[in-house]
């Protein structure tokens, strides 16, 4: 039986997008970390500081245990491909050098590479992962359809984490700082008015309600909002008791119509001949 690959689908899976060839060795290098530069368009835009600390503190014990990606420069140096977070850890650590494989990669391939790779990952935050998402299908000229087939993701997933980005600017700093998580955002998103998404975003905040909160707090929103929207009842006719005497009186249907000027009509509606004669008859009796 055929070994499986044990990264599944992972970079080395994933890095098919427009056919890229890359060169290189695939032995483990020791780098010196002077040599070596972020990604500037790395992903990745804010490392938590206590995580750091506590991935430093295991280097110091065990040494960098996966080594980075990183890709050689014209210079002779190194810039990151896959690994920032090691490499700012293994500078906290104290360490002189980090365990490394050389990748020979265009500017557009290296984009690209660290958009899948960190996609992959399981710590980027929801914005963090919408802007990969969004980067790769303007770069690429994708469809969502097209991304899921190429990165192994659902497309509702990607369809969701897009959605998030035409959230408030405020909110979506609260998802990149997890103050609050997808579930959360996905029930904001079913309001439509910006303002409304903050207020309900600040109540999250101050109150800290969970998404089943959240979802039912939305529910009474909008039906609260659609029965307001209902056309209220038109008034009562002040003359539908008048027309009714005058029916009975009559005995045939009266009909009395008044506009706001104070104008209007009293009809008489009659079936047969006999009922007209008789309603001149009755008249002729209130003119005596």
């Amino acid at each position: 039986m055929a070994k499986r690959n044990a990264l599944g689908r992972g970079l080395d899976s994933l890095i098919s997008l427009g056919d890229i060839q890359t060169e290189g060795s695939s032995a483990i290098s020791d780098i010196d970390l002077d040599r070596i530069s972020p990604n500037p368009d790395q992903p990745r835009r804010s490392f938590d500081e206590e995580a750091l600390n506590e991935l430093a503190a295991s280097i110091r014990e065990l040494g960098v245990v996966q080594p980075l990606t990183l890709r050689l420069l014209d210079d002779g140096d190194y810039q990151i491909i896959a690994g920032e977070r090691r490499w700012r850890a293994a500078k906290m650590a104290g360490l002189d050098s980090v365990p490394a494989y050389v990748r020979t990669a265009s500017d557009s391939e290296l984009t690209e590479m660290a958009l899948i790779e960190n996609i992959q990952r399981e710590d980027l935050n929801a914005i963090e992962v919408a802007l990969c998402f969004r980067k790769l299908i303007d770069t690429y000229n994708l469809t969502q359809e097209r991304l899921s087939e190429r990165i192994g993701k659902k497309r509702a997933t990607i369809a969701n984490h897009l959605r998030l980005l035409k959230l408030p600017a405020e909110i979506q700093l609260g998802l990149r700082d997890r103050k609050l998580d997808m579930g959360h955002a996905r029930a904001i998103l079913a309001i439509e008015d910006p303002k409304i998404q903050l207020k309900v975003y600040k109540r999250i905040l101050d109150e800290g309600l969970s998404v089943r909160a959240v979802e039912q707090m939305i529910r009474q929103m909008a039906e609260k909002d659609n029965s307001e929207k209902e056309p209220s009842p038109k008034p009562a006719n002040p003359y539908s008791g008048l027309a009714t005497d005058l029916s009975k009186v009559f005995d045939i249907p009266v009909k009395i119509v008044r506009n706001k000027a104070g104008k209007g009509s009293v009809s008489f509606s009659f079936a047969s001949d006999d009922e007209l004669t008789r309603l001149v008859q009755l008249f002729d009796q209130l003119r005596k």
